[in-house]
């Protein structure tokens, strides 16, 4: 096993504590960990990485599940249309894509610099969701939740889809969806999107890509245990490291992740 391999193992285990820790977002990294540190092409990173952050998200929604955090009526409503979003876009929307997209000038613009810049692009607004403060509200009981059907039924298309697309969660995305279109309590709403993530990653993965491509099943079934092994340690850790001062840190790794990734696929030919 070569060294950056190892590194790579390691950085499964890293993603998992910070998982542990701040309570999301590290799975974010498993794509650039994915490409870079073990060089497997855009159509299987973002495959592995939907198993991987659906697979994490299970276990962090299943928590929130056994506090009392998640609205299943919610997830349900939200969910179906995301799963429809993911597995439409990696079943037609990847495998269509070819690999040369277009030029400009004598600049090639390749499917994997659309892919990953994308996903670089989308890592800004992931790193400021990690920054802000989140403003808790005390729940009011009294409160229905009220469903905006046809936003909602947009939003999750909109979220499944760009999921598809970059093999990332969207916590960020779905977060405020349901505190604004579903008028959900911002704990409820964290729970019920791990729940929502969980359900649109693992089946946009079996349904469009593990029927139609080959996955190196021992490869990934390592990465995701050590994730695993590395929540279990970060909710350990958690007990004496204030996740919240980590979250802010956090944040501006991300921001430092997205420049490495634009840098890596526009300027290093």
């Amino acid at each position: 096993m070569e060294l950056i391999e190892v590194f790579g193992y390691l950085s499964a285990l890293v993603i998992g504590i910070t998982l542990g820790l701040i309570g999301g977002g590290g799975s974010i990294l498993a794509v650039p960990v994915l490409a870079y540190l073990f060089s497997i092409d855009e159509k299987a990173a973002t495959a592995y990485s939907l198993f991987i952050v659906g697979a994490s998200a299970l276990v962090g929604g299943v928590k929130q599940h056994l506090k009392g955090f998640v609205d299943w009526k919610t997830a349900i409503v939200f969910g179906i249309p995301s799963i429809i979003g993911v597995s439409l876009v990696r079943l037609y929307v990847v495998p269509a894509l070819p690999e040369s997209l277009f030029y400009i000038g004598d600049f090639e613009v390749t499917r994997r610099m659309a892919m990953f810049g994308f996903f670089a692009f989308l890592m800004i607004p992931a790193a400021f969701s990690m920054l802000k403060k989140p403003k808790e509200k005390l729940a009011d009981l009294t409160v229905q939740v009220s469903y905006n059907y046809p936003l909602i039924i947009l939003e999750g298309l909109i979220v499944g889809g760009i999921t598809g697309f970059i093999g990332a969660g969207g916590g960020f995305l779905i977060i405020p969806a349901l505190v604004i279109l579903a008028k959900v309590e911002m704990k409820i709403a964290i729970g019920t999107s791990l729940i929502i993530i969980a359900i649109k990653s693992l089946l946009g993965f079996f349904i469009g890509d593990a029927l139609t491509m080959t996955i190196d099943w021992s490869f990934l079934m390592l990465f995701t245990g050590l994730s695993f092994v590395g929540i279990f340690i970060g909710s350990y850790l958690s007990n004496f490291i204030d996740g919240k001062k980590l979250k802010k840190g956090f944040g501006y790794f991300i921001f430092v992740m997205a420049a490495f990734i634009f840098y890596m696929e526009f300027f290093v030919q």
